[in-house]
């Protein structure tokens, strides 16, 4: 039998890798006051940015519950007995602690082991999608554990932001702490090393921004996976997919709107590469 893969959305996979590779996904949840909403299924991304900018409640996340990975696993383990669970980092979410105590609530007897991305976004995604073809193309569950983790060393991501407020205001600021005060300001870039927000730089225009991020792109020697993503600002977005070009193909980059618990976090005017390769 095939090995089941289950993510979180916090990997940003679109529908269509999503059916093409398999892959079952859990939601987290996005709360506006008493509203509660799924993330990605009950609120697209536009209605969230649109939602963002006109509510006067700000909105929080919370992690799937242990019957949304319960759910998930039996739903799996009707076709598989051995599921790859890959999830958000454990240093920004409870999400894998939750994915772990849910499996001994399973009603089916299922073979399921969690690997913690220590990453987010597409660069997340990236170690699914690698573990899902691993699988289909017929790789026993521990030939798919190491084929997560040899790519998650190999996935990386810098994100520019128009503010960290969003990001100090939900908690996940980590060290970029020393960007605030006066820096709130200034284009400051970020990403993540073993699953903690880290400074990356900062810049005092968006465009010199966004020169960082295509070069941190260019700076790799060979690239497998690319990916585009930002919050609210789909002009920059397209504008570097086109300037990308020039070092990947175009018609193989990623392109997505992050998900509405994503932008919780990063608020409008995110704009981030991500990046499956080697620098060598």
């Amino acid at each position: 039998m095939t090995v089941g893969i289950i993510t979180d959305s916090v990997s940003d996979l679109s529908p269509q890798l999503v059916k093409e590779l398999g892959i079952s996904v859990v939601p987290l949840r996005v709360r506006f006051g008493e509203d509660v909403y799924r993330d990605g299924i009950d609120l697209t991304p536009d209605q969230f940015y649109t939602k963002l900018k006109t509510s006067k409640v700000f909105p929080n996340t919370s992690v799937p519950s242990p019957g949304d990975f319960v759910q998930a696993y039996d739903k799996m383990a009707e076709k598989t007995d051995e599921i790859v669970v890959i999830l958000v980092t454990s240093r920004l979410s409870a999400t894998y602690e939750v994915g772990r105590q849910s499996i001994e609530k399973m009603k089916r007897k299922c073979r399921v082991e969690l690997f913690d991305s220590r990453t987010a976004t597409m660069a997340e995604g990236f170690i699914v999608m690698a573990a899902a073809k691993a699988a289909q193309s017929g790789a026993s569950l521990d030939e798919v554990i190491e084929v997560a983790r040899k790519a998650a060393p190999r996935v990386d991501f810098l994100a520019a932001f128009d503010t960290l407020a969003y990001l100090r205001r939900g908690g996940r600021i980590g060290r970029a702490q020393a960007f605030l005060g006066s820096l709130l300001s200034i284009n400051p870039l970020i990403n993540l090393r073993e699953g903690v927000v880290e400074p990356a730089g900062r810049t005092r225009s968006r465009s010199k921004a966004i020169d960082r991020l295509y070069e941190f792109a260019a700076d790799y020697a060979k690239i497998e996976e690319m990916a585009v993503e930002n919050t609210a600002c789909p002009e920059d977005a397209e504008a570097l997919v086109e300037r990308l070009g020039a070092i990947f193909p175009k018609e193989r980059i990623h392109r997505s709107r992050m998900t509405p618990v994503i932008g919780t976090h990063t608020g409008p005017g995110l704009l981030l590469v991500a990046v499956m390769g080697d620098k060598d």
